[in-house]
Formats: C-alpha cells, sequence, structure tokens
C-alpha cells in the first residue's frame, strides 16, 4: 500500500516562486533539493462533507474477518480487464458527486430530477459496478459499508491498475450517505469555461485555484464527443475560423474526425492526446496542453493564461510531483455542505423488506432511506405485479 505524504515533498533544483491564481494563492517553496507545496488539494477528486471521521481501514473489524476493500478491488479489477476506459468513467463519476454536495453518493440516487438528470450526468457511467460491489458486499456485511465510500474505494483501485502510479494507495473511509438528490444543485465547469470563472467556481466549493489546475489533471484518461469542442474546429468565438490556440496538425485531425455538419455521437476523441498514454493516470495531459494539443477550450487555456501556465509547466516536467498532488489525503474539509445524516442511502443495493411512501423508500432494518420514484418501483420489482401491497399503494400518497 503506497502512502503519500500530506506535506508535500519533491525533489527540484533551487528555484524560488509564486504561484498567483486570481485572490486565491498557494505558495511554492523550495530550498536546493526539495520544492514542498503546500496545498489543500484533494484525495483524487475527495471533496469531504466533514460531519465524520474518516480514517484509513475504518472498516476493518465492523465486517467480521471480511475485508471490504478487496472485495471492491476484486469487482473494479474484473471489470478494468475487459474495460479499461472504467478508470476514467469512475473518475468523473467520483468528480460529479463530490463536487456538489461533497462525496455522499446522492449522484447514485434514482429521481425524475435527482442529480442523475441533469445534463452534465446524462453520460456519466459505471454505476453497474457501484451496484455490483455493493451487492457483494452485501452478501457478507450487510447494512455497513456506504456507497459513497464504495465510490472512493473504487476510483482508487481503478486509478492505480491504470499503471500510471505504479502501486494501490491508501484511502480513508467512514463517509455517511447522503439522501438529497436534486438536478437544479449540479453545476459543473463547463468545456468553455474561462479559467478565472473555474477559479471562482471552485473557490465557492472551498477550493483553491491550484486545486483547480490539479483536479482537471483528471483529463489525463477518459475522452471526449465532438460536439464538446465542435466548435473550435470550425467556428471558434463566430470567427468562422478554428482555434487558433490549438495545434494546426491537431485541428486537421480532429476536423477528418469531426465534420462541420455532422454529428456522430459514436466519435470520441482523447482528451490525453499521447496515444502511449491516454489511459494512464500521469502528468502527459499536462504536457500534451503545453505543445497546444488541448481538447477542451478550458483545458488549453490552463496552458495560456498569465495565472496557471507556470504551474503547468510545472506539472509537466515532473510526474512525481503531479501523482503525489493528485492522491494526496484530506484531513482538512474541502466543501463545507449540508450536514449528511446519520444513516447510509444507496439506490437500489439495499434489497431488504421496506415501506414505500410518497416516493421515498425506507428500510425498517438498517434505517436506509432514498428517493424513489413508483415506476423505479416497479423495474426493481419486475413487474407491477411482483410489487409488495405497501409498494403498490404508494401510489396513494
Amino acid at each position: 500500500m503506497r502512502r503519500y505524504s500530506k506535506t508535500l515533498s519533491f525533489k527540484l533544483i533551487s528555484i524560488s516562486t509564486r504561484i498567483q491564481f486570481s485572490s486565491v494563492q498557494f505558495k511554492v517553496k523550495m530550498n536546493k533539493n526539495v520544492l514542498a507545496v503546500v496545498v489543500g488539494i484533494v484525495l483524487l477528486l475527495n471533496f469531504e462533507a466533514c460531519y465524520g471521521q474518516l480514517q484509513v481501514g475504518f472498516y476493518n473489524g465492523r465486517c467480521g474477518n471480511q475485508d471490504v476493500e478487496s472485495i471492491v478491488n476484486s469487482v473494479v479489477t474484473e471489470r478494468f480487464t475487459s474495460d479499461p476506459s472504467i478508470v476514467a468513467a469512475l473518475l468523473r463519476m467520483q468528480f460529479h458527486d463530490c463536487f456538489v454536495n461533497g462525496c455522499d453518493a446522492s449522484l447514485l440516487l434514482d429521481g425524475v430530477s435527482s442529480e442523475k438528470t441533469a445534463g452534465a450526468n446524462l453520460n456519466v457511467r459505471g454505476f453497474d459496478l457501484i451496484d455490483d460491489s455493493k451487492t457483494a458486499i452485501e452478501q457478507t456485511c450487510p447494512g455497513i459499508v456506504s456507497c459513497s465510500d464504495i465510490v472512493i474505494m473504487a476510483t482508487r483501485d481503478a486509478v492505480a491498475l491504470s499503471g500510471g502510479l505504479g502501486a494501490r494507495y491508501e484511502v480513508e473511509t467512514g463517509r455517511r450517505d447522503g439522501f438529497v438528490s436534486q438536478a437544479t444543485d449540479v453545476n459543473l465547469p463547463g468545456p468553455a469555461i474561462s479559467v478565472s470563472g473555474a477559479i471562482d467556481l471552485f473557490d465557492r466549493k472551498g477550493l483553491t485555484g491550484a486545486d483547480m489546475l490539479v483536479l482537471l489533471g483528471g483529463h489525463t484518461v477518459g475522452t471526449a464527443h465532438c460536439n464538446f469542442f465542435h466548435d473550435r474546429l470550425w467556428n471558434f468565438q463566430n470567427t468562422g475560423f478554428a482555434d487558433p490556440s490549438m495545434d494546426p496538425a491537431l485541428v486537421a485531425t480532429l476536423q477528418f474526425l469531426c465534420p462541420q455538419f455532422t454529428n456522430d455521437p459514436s466519435v470520441v476523441v482523447d482528451l490525453d492526446q499521447n496515444p502511449s498514454s491516454s489511459n494512464i493516470v500521469d502528468n502527459s495531459f499536462y504536457q500534451q496542453i503545453s505543445f497546444s494539443r488541448g481538447i477542451l477550450e478550458i483545458d488549453q487555456k490552463l496552458a495560456l493564461d498569465p495565472s496557471t501556465t507556470d504551474a503547468v509547466t510545472i506539472l509537466a516536467n515532473d510526474g512525481d510531483r503531479f501523482l503525489n498532488l493528485f492522491v494526496m489525503d484530506v484531513d482538512a474539509c474541502k466543501i463545507r455542505t449540508h450536514k449528511v445524516p446519520d444513516v447510509d442511502a444507496c439506490k437500489v443495493t439495499q434489497r431488504r423488506k421496506v415501506e414505500v411512501k410518497a416516493g421515498v423508500e425506507f428500510d425498517k432494518v438498517t434505517g436506509i432511506r432514498t428517493h424513489k420514484s413508483f415506476h423505479a418501483s416497479v423495474v426493481q420489482a419486475a413487474g407491477y405485479e411482483k410489487l409488495s401491497f405497501d409498494e403498490k399503494d404508494v401510489r396513494n400518497f
């Protein structure tokens, strides 16, 4: 198990600099051989709703002799073997969940107006892997492990399997799941947001510009559909021309893949344009945007904006530094959220007898409570006739 220092130290030549992000700053201190970057970065996009004590090995002894993290790892490893793209999918899921109300698995909840239904979340995938992990855990440790912890553990395992880190690192667990999930709460940075706009958005979540820069490094894996960067190829800022900040050779390649008047949803492009690294979590993303080969507009702006260009250069030249920042433990709260209730909530992975009234599912044994529509009840039961009397009666509330 790899453990990363909370007061990061990195070997580097003697430099002294200060990187300033708008009104938010982080200081880079260096001596002859060591660069200490003091930032409150998150553990793999790990924003916390800090109302519980997190710790490494939280579930040790709570599930008898069962190793909860090994169960999750087995599920993730099996999926990764057949689908390496699950790394990017889980990173995206975790970020989209944590950025709204903290890491509370509220993105997993079903409902006609839940976070899942927000435009930014329509293409989020990997929910079935979380369900499979939860189901496997429930067989030996029912009603104990939160879905929010499973998301964190699964993402950690996928990132480690991608090969960039060289080892599986430790994560803190002990989160509580939330039961509030509203599409109107979703406010994620778009692909064309400005650097200053991204800094402001992250600042409202209690995060710094440094956090933003490292978190967007998650684009080292994953893909984007043509519609997310089409304007950069054909009509950047209504000029009728391609974005001049993009490498002309890349423009030509992408114009062939994404024709001007055609939108083929099956076409996807790697966000990291290094073909040997596009599925590995490493610092190649920063190298590519330094070469004007960023796919999303915000990605390329990171390399061009005066407030972030120096930091991009530093990260592009030192992969260990990026990886340390990317997986560093967080003890302090980064996003203050509503108080998460002292219950665990999952989508429909708890299969005990429930009462369903007014679209709320309540587990008598564990106290688990989630939003659930009548339609979701029918789907789960595989047909109306298989519903219990209480479930059928939900239409009367």
